[in-house]
């Protein structure tokens, strides 16, 4: 296992998705708790949305933050469970480039100390595509709180080692903006015509 953790926190760009067929942003009391936990731990809201469960429309919304170089992680709350309405896992696992089997493993092991064996009827799960991390919880506030207490405040958060998801997940657009400005100088002299001493042209 790589060491992959650094000394300074690295604030990252996070979009909240909530899937739900009634809520909306005021009385998203899931998504909320995302928000907030995301921005106490200094990180940065991407972008927020609501979608119904429907696979396609959780599709669209998904695929879009993870074509986006401005969203490095998305958060989604909702459709993890049994109904016939639950299709947040359906509608993800085709996007996900390299399944991250151990999110819904540690997620229902961690859930079992506040609800016993009902974890077991969470579908939670994660994955990378695109250098974007993808993390499906319940629909319930408390999940949504354990999630990121237990597991994604810790693998979201740079200086967590042995080694945290950050490291695999595309650069912020902060970080590549300095990182081109610190290549422009390099490319002016490059572009710049050589002069030989003595040149009479």
């Amino acid at each position: 296992m790589a060491h992959l953790s650094t000394r300074e926190f690295q604030p990252l760009d996070i979009a909240v998705l909530t899937v739900s067929d009634t809520r909306t942003l005021a009385n998203d009391t899931s998504g909320q708790v995302l928000v907030d936990n995301l921005e106490e731990a200094g990180h940065r809201l991407a972008d927020r949305a609501i979608v119904v469960d429907d696979i396609w429309q959780i599709r669209a919304r998904i695929s879009a933050w993870i074509a986006d170089e401005a969203v490095q992680v998305v958060l989604v709350t909702g459709g993890t469970g049994f109904t016939a309405r639950d299709n947040t896992p359906q509608a993800v696992q085709p996007l996900l480039d390299k399944p991250v089997d151990g999110f819904g493993e540690l997620f229902r092991h961690v859930s079992l100390a506040e609800i016993g064996t009902s974890a077991l009827q969470s579908r939670a799960l994660a994955g990378i595509s695109n250098g974007t991390l993808v993390c499906c919880l319940p629909g319930s506030p408390n999940a949504c709180r354990t999630g990121w207490r237990k597991i994604l405040g810790e693998q979201l958060d740079s200086r967590t080692g042995p080694c945290n998801f950050v490291a695999h997940l595309k650069a912020s657009l902060g970080e590549r903006s300095q990182a081109s400005l610190r290549e422009q100088p390099q490319a002016s002299l490059r572009e710049q015509p050589r002069v030989c001493c003595g040149s009479r042209s």
